[in-house]
C-alpha cells in the first residue's frame, strides 16, 4: 500500500492515509503477582476512532494497552484486529506483526541517533532509500523535517514528542497506541501539542487508543472514552455521555469536582443539606450517594434559600473557589463561582442549588468519599 500524499500550502505534508482497523478486546483478564489487574474487559475501538482509556493509577489502562501491543499476554480472552485474532487461547502474534504503532510516555528516543534515524528505526523491512524517504515524509507531517540531522537532546519536549509521533506513524500502522503521550510536557505546551497531534491523527485516519489519567485531556481528544477502575470497565461513551449521565459516584467525581453526601430515598426524593433531589427510578428506602458539582452551587450575598458562612476563599482569576459551612453537614461545602460576584470581605452568604445539578446514585460497597480538595 502506498497511499497518496498531499501537501498543505505552507509546504507541510499531510499525513498519508492508512486503512484504519477495528481493535477489539474480548473478555480480557490479566493477573500480576496473584492479583487481578484486568477483570473481564470487553471493548472495541472503531476504525478511525480516537478512543481514550481513562482512569486513576492502577486502573489497568496501561496494562490493556500493553496487551493490545503484544508486550504483555492476557490470562484469558482475545484481542482481535479486523476480525483477525492476534492474541487468544491458540494465537499470539508478536508486536511487529500486528500492524500497530506505539508511542510511549517517555518518548523512548535513542539519544545517539539523529532525528531521522530515530524515525527510520522501525522501517527495517524497506530498502534504506525508501526508509529514508518514508521517515522524511513522517517528519514533514509533524513539521520537523528541518530537524532531521539533529539529535533528540537539542529539541524541546514538545518537539521530541512530535518526533516520537512521527516514528510511530512512519510504518503507516492501522492502530496507534499512545501511553500518556503528553504527561511529560510543560503545561503551557500541552494544549498546542495535543491539538497538533489530534489534527495529525485525523489526517492519518489511523485508529488511535490513548491512555490518560486526565479527564479534561480525554474530553479534548476522544471520540469516545472508556473509564476504568480497578481493572473493570465502569462506563463507555462520549464525553457528553459520561459528564451528563455518569453511571455512578466514581464516574461523576472523575469528570468534575463534587460535594458528596449520603442519603435515603423517601417518597421518590432524597433530602440533602443543599435541598431535595428527585431519586428517579430508585426505590424508596434505598441508601444512596448524592453528588453536587461545585459549579452547580450558586452563592449570593443574600436572597438564597440556604444560609452559609465562608470558611475559605481562593481567587483563581476567572473563578473563585469557596469552602462554606452549611447547616446539616459537618463537612465544608465547596463551590466554584465566577469571580467578583461576592462583595470583598463578606462572610455570611446564601446558596442555592438547582435540583438538576444534584446527581443521585444507588450506594455500592465501594462508594468512598472521593478526594476532598483543600484551599
Amino acid at each position: 500500500m502506498n497511499p497518496a500524499k498531499t501537501h498543505h500550502g505552507d509546504g507541510q505534508r499531510t499525513a498519508g492515509v492508512t486503512f484504519a482497523a477495528r481493535l477489539t478486546f474480548e473478555d480480557i483478564r490479566h493477573r500480576y503477582h496473584g492479583k487481578d489487574t484486568i477483570c473481564g474487559v470487553s471493548l472495541t475501538a472503531e476504525p478511525g476512532e480516537v478512543l481514550c482509556l481513562l482512569g486513576p493509577s492502577g486502573s489497568g489502562k496501561t496494562t490493556l494497552l500493553r496487551i493490545a501491543a503484544g508486550i504483555e499476554a492476557q490470562a484469558s480472552g482475545r484481542v482481535v484486529i479486523n476480525d483477525r485474532e492476534v492474541a487468544g487461547p491458540s494465537m499470539f502474534l508478536p508486536p511487529e506483526k500486528r500492524g500497530i504503532g506505539l508511542m510511549f510516555q517517555d518518548f523512548a528516543l535513542f539519544p545517539h541517533m539523529s532525528v531521522l534515524d530515530n524515525v527510520r528505526f522501525g522501517l527495517t523491512a524497506l530498502p534504506r532509500k525508501d526508509a529514508v524517504a518514508e521517515a522524511m515524509a513522517a517528519l514533514e507531517r509533524v513539521g520537523l523535517a528541518h530537524y532531521a540531522e539533529m539529535f533528540p537532546h537539542a529539541l524541546s519536549g514538545g518537539e521530541q514528542q512530535r518526533v516520537a509521533l512521527a516514528r510511530a506513524l512512519a510504518p503507516r500502522p492501522s492502530v496507534l497506541l499512545m501511553d500518556e503521550p503528553f504527561s511529560g510536557l510543560d503545561s503551557r505546551l500541552k494544549d498546542t501539542v495535543r491539538a497538533d497531534t489530534l489534527a495529525i491523527l485525523r489526517e492519518s485516519r489511523a485508529t488511535a487508543v490513548v491512555v490518560t489519567h486526565d479527564a479534561e485531556e480525554a474530553m479534548r481528544m476522544a471520540d469516545r472514552i472508556a473509564l476504568l477502575k480497578n481493572g473493570r470497565l465502569v462506563q463507555v461513551g462520549t464525553s457528553d455521555d459520561l459528564y451528563r449521565r455518569p453511571r455512578d459516584i466514581f464516574a461523576a467525581a472523575f469528570f468534575s469536582e463534587i460535594n458528596e453526601f449520603s442519603g435515603r430515598v423517601v417518597v421518590g426524593q432524597v433530602d440533602t443539606p443543599l435541598g431535595k433531589a428527585p431519586a428517579g427510578a430508585i426505590a424508596d428506602g434505598t441508601e444512596v450517594d448524592v453528588a453536587v458539582r461545585l459549579s452547580g452551587v450558586s452563592v449570593h450575598n443574600s436572597g438564597g434559600p440556604i444560609p452559609a458562612r465562608i470558611l475559605a476563599r481562593r481567587f483563581l482569576g476567572v473563578v473563585e473557589l469557596l469552602e462554606l459551612a452549611v447547616p446539616g453537614t459537618e463537612r465544608p461545602v465547596r463551590a466554584r463561582i465566577r469571580a467578583d460576584i461576592l462583595s470583598p470581605g463578606v462572610r455570611d452568604v446564601t446558596i442555592a442549588v438547582e435540583p438538576k445539578d444534584i446527581l443521585v446514585f444507588e450506594k455500592t460497597p465501594e462508594s468512598p468519599y472521593i478526594g476532598e480538595t483543600q484551599i
